[in-house]
């Protein structure tokens, strides 16, 4: 699932705005905190990040694969 991580007034500048990946556990769930936090990928970089701040991108055919 792609995201893109909106950030806040304490969010580093650089992850603002910027699309990330959300990581997943062995059975495929997103891995989410206790505390509504969420661990996304950015590129080479994991981090943990307050879930409401995250807003899903549209599912294209390009990324599922399909149309082919």
């Amino acid at each position: 699932m792609t995201y893109t991580y909106i950030g806040d007034r304490l969010t580093d500048p650089r992850l603002k705005g910027q699309p990330c990946e959300a990581v997943r556990n062995s059975r495929g769930k997103c891995v989410r905190g206790r505390m509504g936090t969420m661990l996304v990928r950015f590129g080479a970089e994991t981090v943990n990040v307050v879930g409401r701040l995250l807003r899903k991108q549209p599912h294209t055919a390009a990324q599922s694969g399909e149309g082919e």
